[in-house]
């Protein structure tokens, strides 16, 4: 495993990060539905392949991911031996302030989080989406106080419009608050978009990328048959992925990613997380698991490395998307 700065702080994280989208999700979905009882083999192998970086987030499985985090990882090692983040914003109940970034819910969230997470404090605290109504100062003004108070170390974001993060990392700088280290967004070798806007805006503001989905839902691991379904229970059972969701220029780049890992002797999952890994805004890419194995595979990726002639064969396929105005 490999280590370095999240963006341009002093916070060292793992070159991997572990999420928590699929701890207690039994009975939601026919793949990661990790329980107390079945989460601590994850985090140790975690923890013994060197993964010291873990993210969770309050929406995820209405709270249950960061009661399972709170009950076995944080038992498993000492809390200033690994770095947590988590996130706040999406709906959390029909009550009309549990929800958004404005003052009254943030203060209420990170108190609720900390309980979850049975902490003191949370290392990275990402806004998971900014809502349409509360001032960006207001939430700024929150973060940084949240920051001040001692239950929370760095800030962050996650999936926006560039402007948007382009505007809180201005009113951090412009007012003295706490500064974004991290940004969570969508990117992968199949949906690069980020590339237009986020990704540069980040690289010049010492922003580090800690992105989701890197293997774009295991497409990238090259398990999925173009006729549909695959050897995985996700690939077989993954309602989000539609008929037509990937395109001709995708199966393309599959086919290139498992020809450039068969020469190098490594996976084509390793080979698509090396890719990224190599990017100079890249802090962490978030993986999730439904083997132990595939934690072992993820680490060993940071040491792999991809010449200039292999990204570019990789990239070549690729067809931006027409993005909506946001």
């Amino acid at each position: 495993m490999k280590y370095g700065p999240l963006g341009r702080s002093g916070l060292i994280v793992s070159r991997i990060c572990l999420g928590g989208n699929s701890w207690g999700a039994k009975g939601r979905r026919g793949w990661g539905k990790f329980d107390e009882s079945e989460a601590p083999a994850y985090f140790k192998r975690a923890l013994d392949v060197g993964i010291t970086f873990f993210d969770t987030a309050d929406t995820y499985n209405f709270g249950r991911s960061e009661e399972i985090m709170g009950a076995t990882l944080m038992k498993m090692a000492r809390r200033e031996d690994f770095v947590l983040s988590t996130k706040v914003g999406i709906r959390m109940s029909e009550n009309q302030n549990d929800v958004g970034t404005g003052r009254k819910h943030l203060m209420a969230s990170i108190d609720a989080q900390l309980k979850r997470l049975q902490t003191d404090y949370i290392d990275v605290y990402q806004v998971h989406r900014l809502d349409p109504h509360t001032p960006i100062e207001e939430t700024m003004s929150s973060l940084d106080q949240i920051v001040r108070s001692g239950k929370v170390r760095y800030i962050g974001g996650s999936t926006m419009p560039a402007y948007k993060f382009a505007q809180m990392v201005m009113v951090a700088d412009w007012k003295g608050y706490a500064r974004p280290i991290a940004m969570q967004n969508l990117y992968n070798l199949i949906q690069r978009e980020e590339e237009h806007e986020m990704n540069r805006l980040c690289h010049e503001q010492g922003v580090g990328l800690i992105p989701y989905s890197p293997l774009a839902r295991g497409f990238l691991a090259g398990n999925r048959s173009k006729e549909g379904g695959g050897s995985t229970e996700r690939a077989k059972n993954d309602t989000v992925v539609k008929d037509g969701t990937y395109r001709d220029c995708d199966w393309e780049i599959v086919k290139r990613l498992k020809k450039i890992a068969k020469e190098k002797g490594c996976t084509p999952a390793q080979a698509a997380l090396a890719w990224l890994l190599h990017k100079p805004y890249m802090g962490s890419p978030i993986i999730g698991a439904t083997g132990l194995d595939q934690l072992t595979s993820a680490a060993q990726s940071t040491e792999i490395s991809l010449t200039p002639e292999e990204s570019k064969l990789l990239e070549a396929p690729y067809q931006f998307r027409v993005s909506p105005v946001n």
